[in-house]
């Protein structure tokens, strides 16, 4: 062999195992990518610290969560304790919205990064403790402001009671309606991604009032739930079951109309709920908080949020629907992204539906709801919240979410 062709050999094979060893690198990532979007995340982290406190006023680390405008809650001492926040009183809420818009995210402080004139603190005001001692240490932001049940939350008395489904029986609240109201109004509330029951309970007294019964089931792979067969999310091609299996339930009970309402996730459930369960025709309307109406889109922001390049978003969701790669990330069944794309399947959609989204959802982009409300003018309908992180609109403005949800159901 002559020089040249040794050298052109020696290229080759340099380019072939960078190709490979390249191919085997976004394989993993690819894979690493896919299984984190099906794998629930139930152990939460400390993910904010409780620097003082004060007389009916907490101040933590700055961080966007503990700016946010509205009323929060905060876990204690591993979630053994828990506190209800109100307002910011330092800085002033107005400038501590300000920064956060402008993209001065406290978590870019002056503390943390050496640099004057960040603000490395918020104090906010207390509303209760419900359980434990509110002293500094770490913490964890609370996004439903509640916790504990129905009883201990909001103050409604509620049976712990079970509802049967393939997977086995699934813990649930039920709520009464308010004396006189009952009528045969069951609302069916879903929770969204490796949250918990709690999640809705800040709905529960705008459906009281109402007149409704509130069914708040757990489902598969819920902490207390039976697991599904691969303990994976199937991000709602099989957690529409649950749901079906809670409307069942309610049916048998004394249902005579229902509602269902889904945040996040529990939003992409219910809508295959409403396309696939056989007792979908006795739903009567339904409300969605920040739902992901398409997963497609939701993957896409997140691979871009964290700088993974789009082929390997793409190759992450041929791994999801493959059958070939089922092993490879440990699930029974394929997940189609595509078939939870319900802007590109509108003319499916087939129920009144009212979305309440946040134009400045970090998490689940709002535009896929929009889109779906204009291919399906008249039967869907959008309210674009001004400014609040996922599924936080209720914290900013209770009483707008409940008017807004009230005016919807009646």
């Amino acid at each position: 062999m002559t020089t040249t062709a040794r050298r052109a050999a020696s290229v080759g094979t340099g380019v072939a195992v960078g190709a490979a060893v390249g191919g085997a690198v976004s394989m993993g990532t690819a894979t690493y990518f896919a299984h984190r979007i099906i794998t629930p995340e139930h152990e939460k982290k400390d993910d904010t610290t409780v620097v003082e406190v004060g007389e009916g006023t907490v101040t933590l680390r700055a961080t966007p969560e503990t700016t946010s405008p509205g009323r929060y809650g905060l876990w204690l001492d591993k979630g053994q304790g828990h506190a209800r926040l109100g307002e910011i009183v330092d800085p002033p809420a107005e400038t501590a919205a300000a920064e956060q818009g402008r993209g001065r995210g406290p978590a870019r402080d002056g503390a943390r990064h050496g640099r004057p004139g960040r603000r490395a603190t918020v104090t906010r005001r207390v509303l209760g403790v419900d359980l434990g001692e509110l002293a500094p240490g770490p913490a964890r932001w609370n996004k439903y402001f509640y916790c504990g049940t129905p009883r201990s939350a909001v103050g409604l008395e509620h049976e712990d009671v079970l509802v049967p489904s393939e997977i086995g029986d699934l813990p649930a609240w039920r709520v009464p309606p308010a004396a006189g109201k009952d009528d045969g109004d069951w609302a069916i509330l879903v929770h969204g991604r490796s949250a918990q029951r709690e999640e809705c309970l800040r709905a529960l007294p705008v459906l009281h009032r109402q007149g409704f019964t509130s069914l708040v089931p757990m489902y598969r792979n819920d902490p207390g739930a039976p697991p599904s067969a691969d303990g994976r999310y199937s991000l709602g091609l099989s957690e529409w079951r649950d749901v079906d299996a809670a409307m069942r339930y309610a049916l048998e009970h004394g249902a005579r109309r229902l509602v269902l309402l889904g945040w996040s996730m529990g939003g992409a459930i219910v809508l295959q709920a409403l396309n696939r369960s056989e007792v979908a025709s006795q739903v009567h309307r339904v409300v969605l908080d920040a739902p992901v109406i398409d997963w497609g889109s939701v993957l896409a922001h997140q691979a871009d949020l964290h700088f993974i390049p789009r082929p390997i978003d793409h190759l992450a969701r041929s791994l999801l629907r493959s059958r070939m790669s089922r092993h490879l990330l440990r699930i029974s069944e394929p997940v189609d992204v595509a078939a939870t794309n319900w802007v590109d399947r509108a003319d499916e959609v087939t129920h009144r539906i009212f979305i309440i989204h946040s134009a400045t959802d970090e998490t689940v982009p709002y535009r896929p709801s929009q889109d779906l409300a204009r291919r399906r003018p008249g039967l869907v309908h959008t309210f674009v919240w001004p400014r609040a992180r996922h599924c936080q609109e209720w914290n900013t403005n209770p009483s707008l979410w409940e008017d807004l949800v009230a005016s919807f159901l009646r």
